[in-house]
């Protein structure tokens, strides 16, 4: 009897490398088609370079949504559909300007030189204008929202300066974004509370250049809804460094104001299951980017990868057991929209999701497949390490996702996962008018789409 067990359990341990072997030869496969003939950085240089930023609601979403829509037919989808949801339509309006005027006291007499400085700036989103005339107050310097509620009795009249900045010691740069994050997202109103006219944010970066960052603001209905910009950080050191010794002045001019929502889309292309065709396998990226910036990392990285992923399947001839869908979504950046939509139709149809997977994190090289399911599924997904290892992401981690297909997790339990880049240059560049095709390396761009591939093929093979 002992002898029987022995022989099934070496059988076994045959098959699993029979099987682990077969995999590993088809991911490499899939990387080689990527790797030689792929077509993703070709169609990031066409959307960020000849579409440019795309709003939402703006005309650059309109010609990004044609354009998705086009990239999935042409490469190879069995079916590509526009879903249309409503969006809010934000629009800057024009140039942002700000100017900072200070005192020097002149040497040998008691009088000072009025100096002014151009400040670097750029109008959060979602955020109020100024008007025509503009906001001009004097400048109060707060670090923390501690320090704001510590000044409180300040505050009215003056524009506040939240000096607060991203912290160095942590080492996966989200968690810096989402510490200060909070002062783009919540400052303008906890400012408002106290009577500030305007307010002006720290950019959300690490960088050492003085380009300021975007990124949408929600407003407190409770409170004024006050003109909010970001500055660059070099300005926002120097401006912390004359409030130590002198009163600043500043005056900021800004244009931006909400139309009415209009027609946005997200961008689907679909291959049919030939197994298991009412299970769906969700891919993709966000299509909108803030309209200061190509938006080249966010998300048009994320966009053509998923477009790649459907172009090299094809190019293989991998025919899928489970129906995978490869989503542009719609409005991630100050709306989330598209997202909502996707889902909520997906509940109202009674679909059945059994992997939601996005790439919003950049273009950078990949390090990590991150997961968020149960603890089960979470050790089967580990058991693919060895497979995936090779391409890049060497960690599977606990805890995966992405805005757009946070929804789907909420309203439907479907496990989400995320490719998850090296993070270190991302914040330079995020929300920022550098974050152009320039920046984003071919190889890098490709080995994402290499390693979403194989966890998509993976999880079709094998479910969860």
């Amino acid at each position: 009897m002992r002898n029987i067990f022995l022989s099934i359990v070496s059988l076994l341990a045959v098959h699993l490398a029979d099987a682990q072997s077969a995999d590993s030869a088809y991911i490499k496969r899939i990387s080689d088609e990527i790797l030689t003939n792929g077509k993703a950085y070709e169609n990031l240089r066409y959307l960020t370079k000849q579409i440019g930023g795309r709003l939402a609601g703006s005309p650059g979403m309109v010609k990004a949504e044609q354009w998705g829509l086009r990239m999935m037919q042409q490469s190879g989808a069995d079916q590509a559909w526009l879903q249309e949801c409503m969006v809010p339509h934000w629009i800057r309006g024009g140039t942002d300007i700000g100017q900072a005027t200070y005192t020097v006291p002149a040497t040998g007499t008691r009088n000072g030189i009025v100096k002014s400085s151009v400040l670097d700036i750029v109008a959060l989103g979602n955020s109020a204008g100024t008007g025509t005339k503009g906001i001009s107050g004097e400048v109060l310097l707060v670090n923390s929202f501690d320090e704001l509620e510590a000044k409180k009795d300040q505050v009215k009249g003056k524009i506040v300066f939240y000096n607060y900045k991203f912290n160095p010691t942590y080492i996966h740069t989200f968690l810096a974004y989402r510490d200060a994050g909070q002062y783009r997202g919540q400052g303008p109103s906890r400012a408002a509370k106290y009577g500030a006219k305007a307010v002006i944010v720290r950019s959300m970066s690490h960088s050492t250049d003085n380009i300021p960052h975007t990124g949408a603001t929600r407003y407190d209905t409770a409170f004024q809804k006050i003109p909010a910009v970001a500055i660059g950080l070099k300005d926002a050191d120097w401006m912390s460094e004359q409030l130590q010794k002198t009163k600043l002045q500043v005056t900021l001019k800004t244009k931006g104001q909400f139309l009415p929502d209009t027609i946005g889309h997200n961008v689907i292309g679909e291959l049919k299951g030939t197994e298991f065709p009412e299970q769906i396998i969700t891919v993709g990226g966000h299509l909108d980017s803030w309209d200061n910036c190509e938006g080249a990392h966010d998300d048009g990285a994320g966009c053509v990868q998923a477009i790649e992923i459907i172009r090299a399947f094809k190019a293989i001839g991998y025919q899928p057991k489970h129906t995978i869908r490869f989503v542009l979504f719609a409005n991630e950046e100050n709306g989330l929209r598209g997202g909502s939509k996707y889902a909520e139709e997906a509940a109202a149809k009674g679909e059945k999701h059994i992997l939601a997977i996005e790439s919003d994190a950049g273009g950078f090289t990949p390090r990590a497949l991150g997961f968020s399911g149960s603890d089960e599924q979470y050790q089967h997904f580990l058991s693919w390490k060895d497979l995936i290892a090779p391409y890049g992401c060497s960690e599977l981690v606990k805890g995966g996702g992405g805005s757009d297909i946070g929804p789907l997790n909420r309203l439907l339990k479907t496990p989400t996962a995320s490719l998850n880049p090296d993070s270190q240059r991302y914040f330079d560049i995020h929300h920022a008018r550098s974050d152009v095709f320039e920046a984003v390396n071919k190889r890098e761009l490709e080995l994402g789409a290499v390693n979403m591939a194989a966890l998509i093929y993976l999880v079709d093979k094998y479910g969860l």
